[in-house]
């Protein structure tokens, strides 16, 4: 059965059918030869012979049927609005009512015959009855503000205007429309949900007036769409969508509302919100309601605990509605498509619950319609793509049901009939050859939808059970005034060392004594996770330990309601945080101070996903500093998804390298603008300058270990005539300007917020050092490494990339950067690099036998290695250029310029050091002892097995493997580049 009927279903009453058919051909010339056409015949037998409503409307508005069938469904519609757009605002009355009726009644009759002779999906179908209302609401607005204004109440400073938006303009009225008006998706005799806000110090004359001013616009508002007259009615209206409706006024002032959404605002608010748009009014003061409160509807971070309160709000419809329809199991007679079990809301939760999860952090998200939306989380694998699919397919088949409904008797109705002739019916007008056919066809859906939102709502993991992997053997209490003997020797069993201490770690939680756990919800969730929990962290090599770091995280959280719910709704998440907190103390400190974290290792699409989503989320940003704390958030949670990833072995050293510089490359490259522009807002622009920022170390050759700092160098350029900044508040010399415009670029990064700090900055690469300005000018860049550059500074450039920055300013400094490595070095680079790493060795030897970066034969010497040999003879083979160290091995090997069993060995090394590095960095940080702790040697052996071809068994066995392979460094460094005598080791 097709979504989309392709000509209109035969009719079900015969006799109606002709009726209609008659009374066209009993008409003029223009309708008889219609009511002969085949397509005619077909359309009026559909409308006649199943509603008759249509048929009214069809008979009444015969011109506007036969443009449909003379013009086109889209222009017949265009010409059935078209007399809003353009009517007096300042009509009477009763001509503004009619003429709203007037369009109702063609608009939907258009509709109706474009969606039952399948020229029009439904979401055409939904948009168009959408417009409708809003050139409704436009045209009612203009008319009811200009009465305001010709009482002396309010000022319209386009008040003499005919198009309806432009009198509205700067009325300090706004409309949203909420629900399936705001979503588009209106459906044929729905309600529209509006909510009336208005500015009391835009227009209105006296201020302490406003209020009473905007209740009576409102009400006046419902009454002129909604009162039944001669000609029928427009729309019924509701305005219970509004802040708080029992105990506030019609029309709400903004200020209020904003206070109220900050304060008191409800889950199913937010759910609500998702569709809000501005329909009528001033349209911008719409936008800026919904931009001020955005931060209300998508929040920073992720919140499964709401999905019971949405939930609640259905057990609450089959509770309010189950005798009329909402049933709670799935059937056919008289059950309702809209409310009852498997029916439209249920997709509709499903959908707005995802949205409000994921879409705080991904701004793509956030389609207000249902369709768009499923599509969206499907895009972005927050869905499954199958669930997503069948959830859209029964989303169009009930939404087309409900319209059939609904078109029978123009009815607000989503209730099947409950006797054969009315299912009959519905079936017959769905395109169905009888009862038996539509009803196998609804239930399948209806059981489709039933399933995906079960598994959502109400099948949550029982956590309460034990463990995956067996019985805990034992009873768990804990909630008793002393320790519990079966509790002690249960633990003791699980492998705790000391059960005594982890019983009274427990018992205090669920006592509430630390902070997180007081609430009555929060040690629900405990209870319920308990089982689950401890034999997560049973499972660590050191579990008291590891579960004393969860201790650490829990104390310092303001609520635990947030966590313990990711952990309840995500099993797996617990696995992996325990696993984190037993092997990696680094990364539990972090996590302890930034619990935040946690939403990077649930919400990524993979590792690395921050770095997509994060243009998105800044883009959105109302200002810059909620871009600001917007891009430490996602690189906090961005950072830890890809260290947690590395320490599971998910990610090799080079795929976490890459995606930490990327990373670094978004936060830098998409912050950038909201740096400059706030800059610009205080001090203006420098005609015809730019800024740009150039990345160089680890950053620059996409290397980034855990911790890495950046090594940025940042350039300016602007035409040698400038003058002072302009269209700011103070005035700057262009050099002064750029200065101080790094020095915001620094402290954007460096600065701690609430969600920590983007990243350390070093600068010492610069020219000059540290006693060089921290911007410097394309020229004296350019000119600095032509006449007065070191050789290591010349090295230090083959690993640097313009991050960000304008694109023709990005292709100038990388050209400054090419000449500079290709000017003629030869030996002398050789035989300075190695006169720099004797000085290193005798000054900054290795601390310890695992200083990976400094030890002889380490990283340091892999890493000048290639950069030395680039600057030696990159002006004969500029071919062999890369940033990254490996990419530039590999190419050193494939010019001759190092024999391939060298260049092996060196990317072998590389590749070995980065990952030994790394994965220390992770778990112990820096680590001066030759015995490593349990959990670190046993992820270190297990991280490095397969690039040393038969993994060590042990420490010892590692550390000899280590040895050899420095050896091999050294040898190679001595050949290529030259001795290094008199160095330590």
């Amino acid at each position: 059965m097709s979504d989309i009927q392709r000509r209109p279903p035969p009719p079900f009453d015969h006799a109606a059918a002709r009726h209609l058919t008659d009374a066209f051909a009993q008409r003029g010339a223009a309708e008889q030869a219609y009511a002969a056409t085949a397509e005619g015949r077909a359309l009026l037998g559909a409308l006649g012979g199943h509603s008759a409503y249509l048929a009214g409307l069809a008979e009444r508005e015969s011109a506007t049927l036969l443009r449909f069938a003379t013009r086109g469904a889209d222009a017949a519609f265009d010409l059935a609005l078209d007399p809003l757009c353009r009517a007096d605002p300042a009509a009477a009355r009763p001509a503004v009512a009619a003429l709203l009726r007037q369009a109702k009644r063609q608009a939907a009759l258009v509709i109706a015959a474009a969606d039952l002779s399948g020229l029009w999906p439904l979401d055409r179908v939904t948009g168009a009855l959408s417009a409708l209302a809003e050139a409704a609401i436009d045209y009612a607005c203009a008319h009811l503000l200009r009465e305001a204004a010709d009482r002396g109440e309010l000022r319209l400073p386009r008040a003499s205007a005919r198009d309806p938006r432009a009198v509205a303009r700067g009325s300090g009225l706004a409309i949203l429309g909420m629900g399936k008006l705001g979503g588009r998706e209106l459906n044929y005799s729905s309600d529209i949900d509006l909510m009336v806000l208005y500015e009391p110090t835009a227009a209105a004359y006296h201020a302490e007036r406003a209020g009473a001013l905007y209740v009576r616009i409102a009400r006046d508002l419902v009454r002129l769409m909604e009162e039944r007259t001669a000609d029928g009615y427009a729309f019924r209206t509701d305005l219970r969508l509004r802040p708080d409706p029992a105990a506030t006024p019609l029309a709400v002032s903004i200020p209020t509302a904003i206070s109220y959404y900050e304060s008191l605002g409800q889950n199913w608010e937010r759910a609500a919100m998702i569709k809000a748009r501005p329909v009528g009014g001033d349209r911008a003061l719409g936008d800026h309601f919904l931009t001020e409160i955005r931060p209300f509807v998508w929040r920073r971070h992720l919140d499964f605990a709401m999905i019971a309160d949405i939930h609640a709000i259905k057990r609450q419809i089959h509770a309010a509605h189950g005798a009329k329809g909402a049933h709670a199991q799935v059937q056919v007679a008289g059950h309702d498509v809209k409310l009852g079990r498997g029916g439209i809301r249920e997709i509709e939760f499903t959908t707005q619950v995802l949205q409000l999860i994921w879409a705080g952090r991904d701004p793509t998200l956030r389609d207000p319609t249902t369709l768009g939306a499923l599509a969206a989380l499907a895009g972005a694998g927050r869905l499954d793509r199958r669930a997503a699919a069948d959830l859209a397919d029964a989303y169009t088949f009930l939404r087309d049901v409900e319209h059939r409904l609904q078109m029978v008797a123009d009815r607000q109705t989503q209730r099947l009939p409950e006797d054969e002739e009315g299912l009959a019916r519905i079936a017959s007008f769905m395109g169905f050859a009888d009862a038996a056919a539509f009803s196998a066809a609804l239930t399948g859906q209806l059981n489709r939808v039933e399933q995906h939102y079960a598994q959502m709502f109400e099948r949550a993991p029982a956590l309460s059970a034990p463990p995956a992997g067996g019985q805990l053997g034992g009873s768990l209490v804990f909630t008793g005034a002393r320790e519990d003997p079966e509790t002690l020797q249960t633990l003791a069993a699980m492998g705790f060392a000391d059960p005594a201490h982890v019983a009274g770690l427990v018992r205090g939680w669920h006592h509430g004594r630390t902070r997180s756990t007081r609430s009555e919800r929060a040690r629900e969730l405990l209870t319920l996770l308990m089982p689950a929990l401890l034999g997560a962290f049973a499972a660590q090599r050191e579990p008291d330990m590891a579960l004393a770091r969860f201790d650490g995280i829990l104390s310092r959280l303001p609520a635990g309601v947030h966590m313990l719910s990711l952990f309840h709704r995500n099993p797996a998440l617990l696995q992996r945080v325990a696993g984190i907190l037993g092997a990696a103390p680094a990364l539990a400190n972090h996590l302890a101070h930034t619990p935040g974290s946690l939403d990077g290792l649930l919400a990524g699409s993979g590792p690395g996903s921050a770095a997509t989503v994060l243009p998105a989320l800044l883009k959105s940003a109302r200002h810059f500093e909620e871009a600001l704390e917007g891009a430490r958030r996602l690189v906090t949670e961005g950072k830890f998804e890809i260290d947690a990833a590395a320490l599971e072995g998910v990610l090799d050293a080079d795929a976490a390298g890459l995606a930490r510089s990327e990373l670094a490359d978004a936060a830098i490259g998409h912050l950038l603008p909201h740096v400059t522009g706030d800059f610009a807002e205080r001090f203006g622009k420098v005609k015809g300058g730019a800024f740009a920022v150039v990345a160089l170390g680890k950053l620059g050759g996409r290397e980034m270990l855990p911790g890495s700092d950046l090594d940025l160098v940042l350039i300016y350029d602007h035409p040698e005539d400038a003058e002072e900044s302009r269209g700011g508040r103070r005035a700057l010399p262009p050099s002064v300007y750029f200065g101080r415009l790094a020095q915001q670029v620094v402290a954007a990064i460096t600065t701690p917020g609430a969600e920590g700090k983007l990243y350390e900055v070093d600068m010492r690469l610069r020219p000059s050092g540290n006693k060089g300005p921290v911007a410097t000018s394309l020229s004296s860049f350019t000119r600095y490494h032509q006449e007065s550059a070191w050789t290591w500074e010349r090295m230090a450039l083959t690993r640097a990339r313009c991050v960000a920055g304008p694109p023709a300013l990005r292709r100038r400094i990388s050209g400054a950067i090419r000449a500079a490595i290709l000017q003629r070095s030869g030996e002398a680079a050789l035989a300075d690099a190695t006169a720099m790493r004797l000085r290193m060795l005798r000054e900054l030897p290795a601390e310890g036998p695992w200083d990976i970066k400094a030890m002889p034969g380490g990283l340091v010497e892999v890493e000048f290695i290639a950069q030395a040999l680039q600057l030696a003879h990159a002006h004969r083979h500029p071919a062999i250029l890369a940033p990254t160290t490996r990419l530039a091995l590999a190419n050193l090997g494939k010019a001759r310029i190092l024999p391939r069993e060298e260049m092996e060995a060196l990317i072998a090394a590389d590749r070995l050091w980065r990952t030994t590095l790394g994965m220390l960095r992770l778990t112990v940080g820096r680590w001066r002892e030759d015995a490593l702790p349990a959990p670190t040697a046993a992820a270190l052996l297990r991280a490095t097995a397969r690039l040393l071809g038969q993994g060590a068994v042990d420490v010892p066995a590692f550390r000899q493997q280590m040895r050899t392979q420095a050896e091999q460094v050294r040898a190679i460094f001595e050949r290529r580049l030259g001795p290094l005598v008199g160095g330590n080791g």
